[in-house]
């Protein structure tokens, strides 16, 4: 990093996750929280001697910049302020830029095992992590979650007293073995009992200093029948979900639905068998299903007779079932839609996601995965991503998005299945460009393509295409600010980039966003005016009532409108200001925000809150006790 990437991020006000304090005054107080916020999430760089005036970033440098670094040396070190340095030499230093010195922190992401970083010495009390804008001080829920995960024992491996194999379902064993004696018919495992072959898969443990021993977690998880994975004494939210969507139109809820219902046994060994085979429907394979032999157990697939995209498909499943952190909020969720697949689970990664899109990965619950792999379902640790990658490649399909939200948190995977370049997408283009794309390279093609069809682009999003460096991406995007393709909107890390409007009028004549193959987040106009209102759309009216008849109305009343608006669909911020009769900016900043920072909505884009496209959903496990 030198002076003109410094200069370029205060000029874009962007570049990973940057944070620009004037320091003029000396050490600011706010610069520990900043540092145990970007180490809690995903790091960033804090650069002191820079001023922000109403949104702009000039370079104010600092008077005495070699008493700034020795007083950061000193206060890192002390272990009254802040728990840990995570930082080399390398990382902090004295920058001229623009003619006046600054001072640069690169501050990393904590691993698993040094989170949390906490500012003072109570982690319950000066632990923070980066939300939309700033940085917010931990819940104690999410402070312990940071202290199970630096425990060297796997999430999954504590053993469950006065749990037995009563607690197991019994067709769910046997389908198991079943499966793991049709990939292994000479395994030594299968001589074992019950007891015996869980203990080998690590669904039952015996600890030797006390010799208490019992199901496992991970045995319990996978092979539990559904009074004991209810059982409150395991402390686990445990909740499985596949949803089947036919459009993307708010007014569809679903068509197929998989949840905990008492219409079967929710484990997650029934839970896979039954969302695989529907979340591979209509995808070709490379020659027919081979069918296993045992009567009872489900058409499968054998892995040799699956294609790339049927192994990256299963790859995903499996990986949403292994890493989810099953104390945490709203347990796995599989959404399908006609153009997209959506995995949803509790938890946070536990490595960066720098480190993910090189393969380097860490499994939260490595005795399932485990269990998975022993019956074919998945390869070794860290080549998960690999295949998704591959099976996507294969098709010619957009890459796949990876993000982390927090309050609550969760991790998602979607998978696009549209093309990487669609056609009517680049047809649009040349309307503007000419048949040479005005000369643009392909990373640049890429990025107006990627705004097209997903509404914007930003620089997270271009390094899951490109191995480009972040300030490159970064430099490329005000370069087609400049030439007047792209329109910047925000700023900071969420800042993101959409079409400008001459591209947007070589859409006239074309489908509307909701019918547009190309357009994955459907935003149809629930109230405007021109032609019928659906059904469901007319239940959402009902719904919003209240709130369209009466302009001062109680706050609980208001959210409690907008969570049953929300229930099982996203909802724009125009739509949900059209149904309930107010005015956009002041709902979304005094009422969308806050509900989604409470807990009580998800946003469809969690690390971007200022897309273009942004919606909200009720979050399912959210609670008002």
């Amino acid at each position: 990093m030198n002076a003109s990437d410094i200069l370029a991020a205060v000029n874009a006000g962007e570049d990973k996750d940057w944070e620009f304090k004037s320091a003029r005054g000396g050490m600011p107080g706010s610069l520990w929280e900043t540092y145990s916020a970007m180490a809690n999430t995903d790091g960033g760089v804090i650069v002191l001697g820079i001023r922000e005036n109403d949104g702009d970033f000039e370079v104010q440098g600092l008077d005495d910049p070699v008493k700034i670094e020795k007083d950061f040396w000193t206060t890192i070190h002390n272990r009254g302020k802040v728990n840990a340095n995570l930082l080399a030499n390398s990382n902090v230093r004295i920058v001229p830029v623009d003619g006046k010195l600054v001072l640069f922190v690169e501050v990393p992401r904590a691993s698993r095992r040094q989170r949390p970083i906490f500012v003072g010495q109570n982690p319950l009390e000066g632990t923070y992590r980066r939300y939309s804008d700033g940085d917010y001080l931990c819940s104690r829920d999410e402070v312990g979650r940071m202290l199970a995960d630096q425990s060297e024992q796997s999430a999954d491996s504590r053993i469950l007293l006065k749990f037995t194999p009563h607690d197991l379902d019994d067709e769910s064993l046997r389908q198991y073995r079943n499966r793991f004696s049709a990939r292994n018919p000479n395994h030594a495992w299968l001589t074992e009992d019950t007891t015996g072959f869980l203990r080998k898969l690590g669904g039952w443990n015996v600890n030797r200093e006390t010799g208490e021993e019992g199901l496992t977690v991970a045995g319990l998880l996978m092979f539990g029948n559904e009074d004991a994975l209810n059982d409150p004494s395991i402390g686990l939210k445990f909740h499985l979900d596949y949803r089947e969507r036919v459009s993307n139109s708010i007014a569809d809820r679903w068509v197929d639905r998989l949840t905990i219902d008492g219409t079967w046994m929710p484990n997650l060994f029934q839970f896979f068998q039954r969302v695989y085979p529907k979340l591979i429907i209509g995808l070709k394979l490379p020659f027919a299903y081979q069918t296993l032999n045992s009567p009872s157990l489900f058409t499968d697939p054998l892995r040799s007779g699956m294609s790339p995209t049927h192994e990256a498909i299963q790859e995903a499943l499996v990986n949403a079932l292994i890493h989810a952190d099953y104390r945490g909020l709203g347990g796995v969720v599989i959404d399908r839609y006609p153009d997209r697949l959506e995995l949803s689970n509790p938890g946070t990664l536990l490595v960066s996601l720098e480190q993910l899109r090189h393969s380097v990965t860490e499994c939260r619950n490595p005795l399932l995965q485990r269990m998975f792999q022993m019956m074919g379902a998945c390869d070794k640790a860290g080549s998960g991503i690999d295949k998704i990658r591959q099976g996507w490649a294969s098709q010619k399909w957009r890459w796949p998005i990876i993000e982390e939200q927090l309050k609550p948190d969760r991790v998602r995977l979607t998978l696009p299945m549209v093309s990487l370049l669609p056609e009517d997408s680049l047809a649009r283009l040349r309307l503007v460009l000419g048949d040479n794309m005005g000369g643009l390279d392909g990373h640049e093609v890429q990025a107006l393509v990627t705004a097209d069809v997903e509404g914007s682009v930003s620089n997270h999003r271009l390094q899951q295409f490109s191995s480009e460096h972040t300030t490159d991406i970064t430099r490329m995007l005000q370069d087609l600010v400049a030439k007047g393709f792209l329109i910047k909107d925000n700023y900071g890390r969420w800042a993101s980039y959409r079409l400008a409007e001459q591209f947007m009028n070589s859409r006239h004549g074309e489908s509307t966003p909701d019918t547009d193959s190309g357009h994955g987040e459907a935003t149809p106009d629930t109230n405007s005016g021109h032609g019928e209102i659906t059904e469901n759309q007319q239940q959402l009216l009902k719904i919003a009532e209240p709130a369209r008849k009466k302009r001062q109305l109680n706050p609980e009343i208001m959210r409690a409108i907008i969570r049953e608006l929300c229930d099982g669909r996203y909802l724009t911020v125009k739509q949900l200001a059209e149904l309930l009769s107010r005015e956009s900016n002041g709902l979304q900043r005094w009422t969308l925000r806050p509900m989604a920072q409470d807990g009580q909505l998800v946003m469809q884009y969690p690390d971007n809150p200022n897309h273009p496209k942004q919606s909200y959903r009720t979050n399912p496990a959210w609670s008002a006790e």
